[in-house]
C-alpha cells in the first residue's frame, strides 16, 4: 500500500480512466472483483463542469463503493480549473486529478492535456490555482514529454512538487507516440528516483506478471492499468494475486460470458435508452476480445438495430459455445491494435459517443 496525502491506496493498483468505458458502473464492477486500490474517473472538461453541462455531470458521478475515487479534470484556464476542482471537492471525491497527458487533438487544441507539457508556465499556474482551491489531495497525470526531443518529465515533477501536488502518475510514452511502440519504463524509474511524492507508473501492463515487473524495474509506489482491463476486468485482481501469491487464476469462458451479459444489461438499466445500444456495442466489443469466434460475434453485435437484437445475438453465440463444450479458461486478451485510447489519455465523450467540439 501507499498513501496519497491522507488517502490510503491499498492494494497499490489503480484503474486508469478510459473514455467511453470507465464510467461509474464499470469502475464499480472492477472494484467488486478485488485488487483495486483506487479508481479514476473519465476525463472531464472543466469548461463543461463550470457550465453545468449534463454529460459532464454523468462523467463525474460516482458511488460510495468506489472509494477511494479520483475525479480527473482537464483544461487550460487556471481559474476555471480551480473552480472545477472546488466542485469536485464539494461532490465528495477523495482526490482531484489533473490531466497533463491526453494526446487527442481536440484536447490539445484547447490547450489542455499533453499540450501543457509544452507550456510549463501555464501548467504551473494551473497547479497553483487548483492547489489553492481545494483541501483534498491533488494528483497529476503526465506523459514523458511532448515528443522524444522534449522529454521533460523530471521538470514537470519538480514543478508539481513545488506547487504542492501530492502524487504523480506517468505514462511511459510521449504525446507523439500516442499508443504506438513500447512504453519507456526507464523514464518512469528516473522520475521515481528523483521524486519526493508518490509516483504511479502507467503503460503496457497487460498480464498479471507485468505489474510485478513494473514495481521491480521502476520502484514505483503504484501501478496504473487501463487498456488491459477493458477486455479483462479481472486483470487488476489477477495482478494483485500474482504479487501476493506468485499465481493468478485464469478466468473461465463461462465466467466471462456471465459477467458480460450481466454487465451489459446493467448498462441498459442505467444508461438512457436512446444511447444504450451504442454503449453496449462499444463495451461489448471490448469485453468479447479473446472469445472464440469473437470477430463474428462483434459483427453480429454491431449489426443489431435494437437492444433486443443485440442480446439475441449474444444469447445465440453463448448457446453455440456451450453446445460445443467450450468452458475452458482463457488467457487475458491482447489490447486492440490501435491502442484503444486508454490509460486516462482520452477525451470526454457525451452520451452519443461523440467528443466535445
Amino acid at each position: 500500500m501507499f498513501k496519497i496525502k491522507d488517502v490510503v491506496i491499498d492494494p497499490p493498483l489503480v484503474l486508469a480512466p478510459v473514455a467511453g468505458h470507465t464510467d461509474s458502473l464499470f469502475r464499480r464492477a472492477v472494484k467488486g472483483l478485488g485488487g483495486c486500490g483506487l479508481v479514476v474517473s473519465e476525463l472531464a472538461s472543466t469548461e463543461g463542469m463550470t457550465r453545468r453541462q449534463g454529460r459532464t455531470a454523468h462523467i463525474t458521478r460516482f458511488g460510495e463503493e468506489e472509494r477511494p475515487v479520483a475525479i480527473q479534470i482537464f483544461g487550460a484556464d487556471p481559474a476555471r480549473m480551480a473552480a472545477a476542482a472546488a466542485m469536485v471537492e464539494e461532490m465528495g471525491a477523495d482526490i482531484v486529478d489533473i490531466n497533463c497527458g491526453c494526446p487527442v487533438k481536440k484536447v490539445v487544441r484547447q490547450g489542455g492535456g499533453s499540450q501543457l507539457l509544452r507550456d510549463l508556465r501555464r501548467m504551473e499556474r494551473i497547479f497553483r490555482a487548483v492547489r489553492g482551491a481545494i483541501r483534498v489531495p491533488l494528483t497529476v497525470k503526465i506523459r514523458s514529454g511532448w515528443d522524444h526531443r522534449s522529454i521533460n518529465a523530471l521538470e514537470v515533477l519538480r514543478i508539481a512538487e513545488d506547487c504542492g501536488v501530492d502524487a504523480l502518475a506517468i505514462h511511459g510514452r510521449t504525446r507523439s507516440d500516442f499508443f504506438s511502440g513500447k512504453a519507456d519504463w526507464g523514464i518512469i524509474a528516473e522520475v521515481k528516483a528523483h521524486a519526493r511524492i508518490p509516483v504511479m507508473g502507467n503503460g503496457d501492463v497487460f498480464a498479471p506478471g507485468d505489474a510485478g515487473r513494473m514495481f521491480r524495474e521502476t520502484g514505483v509506489d503504484g501501478v496504473m492499468l487501463g487498456r488491459g482491463v477493458m477486455s479483462n476486468p479481472w486483470l487488476i485482481r489477477q495482478c494483485w494475486d500474482y504479487l501476493t501469491t506468485g499465481r493468478a487464476a485464469a478466468v473461465s469462458l463461462e465466467e466471462r460470458m456471465e459477467f458480460m451479459s450481466a454487465f451489459l444489461r446493467r448498462v441498459c438499466e442505467e444508461v438512457p435508452p436512446a444511447v444504450a445500444l451504442g454503449k453496449i456495442k462499444k463495451v461489448g466489443g471490448a469485453l468479447s476480445r479473446g472469445f472464440p469466434g469473437g470477430a463474428q460475434l462483434r459483427g453480429k453485435m454491431h449489426a443489431a438495430r435494437t437492444t433486443a437484437e443485440f442480446f439475441d445475438a449474444l444469447a445465440g453465440y453463448y448457446d453455440g459455445l456451450r453446445g460445443a463444450g467450450l468452458g475452458q479458461a482463457l488467457a487475458p486478451a491482447a489490447p486492440a491494435e490501435d491502442g484503444g485510447h486508454s490509460d486516462a489519455d482520452e477525451v470526454e465523450h457525451d452520451h452519443r459517443g461523440r467528443p466535445p467540439e
